[in-house]
């Protein structure tokens, strides 16, 4: 008897937050909209009914683009990009306040979906998860000439399940590993399927840039480019011990088997996430002193919103930490390692007030930051007294 043929799926939703804006705001589909603004930027009822919503034209702030609608992105704007750059490329463009609660529910949604058609699932992110459908009854099937039509027919149901339990659309790529699966979902979006084999790979997968791999950064293409090596197929023509020499044992072998397209990492379907963080950055930049009001506002928000992750998610954090970008880039962070693992709102926020005092806050603050690590189950935890709590009368002050 055959071993059964592997295939993993990598599912992808499409432009996710965008799409989610757009199930609330109906009257914007087709139209290029942003994500990424502040509460400013939320939609005003008009006194007929309507709506009116903020634009691209004359942004002025530190903002960043979350995601982007494909019309949006046909403009040259994409995630990452300041919105300030992105007006000057779209200033038509609506732009929407970013809603992580509502990301959430709707990140939970489709993988409550998704499991009910094939529970072994592995959670990569909000928008994305893999799927080992190999042991699927009918994934090794063969429907009339098309020998791989079992398990195109259950991605196609995970991507109907989906769009039934959420309104949205995916794309997936389904291949016989995780490496190829991920390059898959991304050919063919949005609402797009993929199926590749390991015969396919020299037609399919090496006319890509090698950037299209995931684990290649743009640091090592660099490098890659130096030695005429843009394209997967020119890092597959590579030898082995070329790539050894000149990027490391562990490094150099790994970009040898991506570029065959060989990955035999399994579907992890439990994974313990290593930390849990909320920062936010300002349209201008604030003054630890001038600005401790609202600087003060926000810290608490932000630590309010890790508790509530922590809590919400079980978990506890033994090591408290804070990050701070100032207003000439540079980023600096400080953490304290607690006696007893704490997920309370009162609790971070004088750990991270601890951590504040170590940092000279003489420049205007860019970016704030605060992070749990160190987590444990809170199930696991003995029963303790509380750790030490209070509030910092010193917070944002040079005090």
């Amino acid at each position: 008897m055959c071993a059964a043929r592997r295939w993993i799926a990598h599912l992808d939703m499409d432009a996710f937050y965008a799409s989610v804006e757009l199930l609330r705001y109906p009257e914007l589909a087709g139209q290029p909209v942003v994500i990424g603004g502040g509460r400013r930027h939320q939609p005003r009822a008009r006194a007929d009914g309507s709506r009116e919503f903020s634009t691209l034209a004359g942004y002025k702030g530190r903002g960043v683009i979350t995601t982007a609608t494909y019309p949006a992105r046909d403009f040259g704007v994409r995630s990452g990009m300041g919105l300030m750059k992105a007006a000057l490329l779209a200033p038509q463009a609506v732009l929407l306040p970013v809603d992580h609660d509502e990301y959430k529910r709707f990140s939970r949604r489709f993988k409550a979906a998704v499991g009910e058609v094939a529970p072994c699932i592995e959670d990569r992110g909000i928008d994305e998860i893999y799927i080992d459908l190999t042991d699927l009854p009918g994934a090794q099937d063969a429907v009339g000439h098309d020998r791989f039509g079992g398990v195109r027919a259950l991605a196609l149901e995970i991507k109907n399940t989906v769009r039934r339990a959420t309104g949205l659309t995916c794309s997936i790529g389904l291949t016989p590993n995780k490496l190829l699966s991920k390059i898959a979902s991304d050919l063919d979006k949005p609402d797009g399927l993929t199926l590749i084999t390991h015969d396919d790979v020299p037609g399919q997968i090496w006319p890509l840039p090698v950037r299209r791999i995931n684990g290649i950064g743009p640091k090592a293409a660099l490098k890659l480019a130096g030695f005429g090596i843009t394209r997967i197929g020119d890092l597959a023509e590579r030898d082995l011990a070329f790539l050894v020499d000149h990027f490391g044992r562990s490094y150099g072998h790994w970009l040898h088997e991506a570029a065959h397209g060989r990955d035999e990492r399994a579907v992890v379907t439990l994974s313990e996430p290593v930390s849990m963080s909320r920062e936010t950055t300002f349209d201008r930049d604030l003054h630890a002193k001038r600005d401790r009001p609202e600087l003060s506002r926000v810290f608490t928000e932000l630590v309010e919103q890790v508790a509530h992750d922590l809590q919400r998610k079980g978990y506890a954090g033994r090591t408290i930490g804070i990050k701070l970008r100032f207003d000439d880039f540079k980023t600096v962070t400080r953490d304290i390692t607690l006696l007893h693992p704490v997920d309370d709102a009162q609790a971070i926020r004088h750990a991270a007030g601890q951590c504040l005092k170590r940092v000279d806050l003489a420049r205007r603050i860019r970016l704030l930051g605060v992070r749990a690590a160190a987590l444990v189950r809170s199930r696991d935890l003995p029963a303790a007294a509380d750790p030490a709590t209070g509030d910092e009368p010193g917070l944002f002050s040079s005090e």
